[in-house]
């Protein structure tokens, strides 16, 4: 502070007309003054389960939630087979694995029907990956809806959607919903348009299926 700064406050200080507390006064601080920030060496780091990476800043670090990622696919074709023929092929669960690209094996439960055993075995992203799960199918609506869920085993949930586009065709929307597995994390941002694109070459395979499956139920 300069000596003419300081006279000046003495003198208000010392003034009858000068408020017995500074506190209205707008108060500065020089960086000059400050401390210097700790080093990162100083900085301890509490991460709860899980990894941390650098944040795209350089003011520190940002961790990972230890709770999973879900991720959502949607895709949608015109088939070309009146929708009774389509609810009636995918419902066709143990079918399944003639036409989804990664869908190796499905298991209807005898005892059980509404719960299906499935494995997933696909090579992607330079490793060969394996998957399992039991899935319960809910009360679905004829013509309409399938849908289901996991219960053990790969988290994941969908519907299979269907709307009539006329006597002889119908649009089949597939939803996808699953819990990025920690062994591709890595990969997470790469798996959602990877698993679109199987899934949409998945309904690709399936409005050929579903031609000869209507051909087949005729007979």
């Amino acid at each position: 502070m300069s000596s003419a700064c300081a006279t000046a406050l003495a003198a208000c200080i010392s003034s009858p007309n000068c408020p017995s507390s500074l506190s209205h006064i707008p108060i500065w601080r020089s960086s000059s003054l400050r401390p210097p920030p700790p080093s990162i060496s100083d900085i301890s780091f509490k991460i709860p389960c899980g990894s941390f990476k650098r944040s795209s800043s350089l003011t520190g670090f940002r961790t990972h939630s230890p709770v999973m990622q879900w991720q959502d696919c949607t895709v949608k074709m015109e088939i070309d087979v009146p929708i009774s023929v389509a609810y009636d092929c995918y419902s066709d669960r143990e079918a399944i694995p003639r036409w989804m690209p990664f869908i190796s094996t499905v298991k209807i439960l005898e005892d059980k029907p509404d719960l299906s055993r499935w494995s997933l075995k696909y090579k992607a992203f330079g490793r060969d990956i394996e998957f399992s799960w039991l899935a319960r199918n809910m009360q679905p609506i004829p013509n309409q809806k399938i849908h289901w869920r996991s219960l053990e085993g790969l988290p994941n949930r969908g519907a299979v959607r269907f709307y009539p586009k006329g006597p002889s065709s119908c649009l089949v929307e597939l939803t996808v919903s699953y819990e990025v597995p920690p062994i591709l994390a890595p990969v997470a941002s790469a798996l959602q348009p990877f698993l679109e694109s199987l899934l949409g070459r998945g309904l690709e395979r399936f409005a050929t299926f579903s031609k000869r499956y209507k051909s087949d139920s005729t007979v």
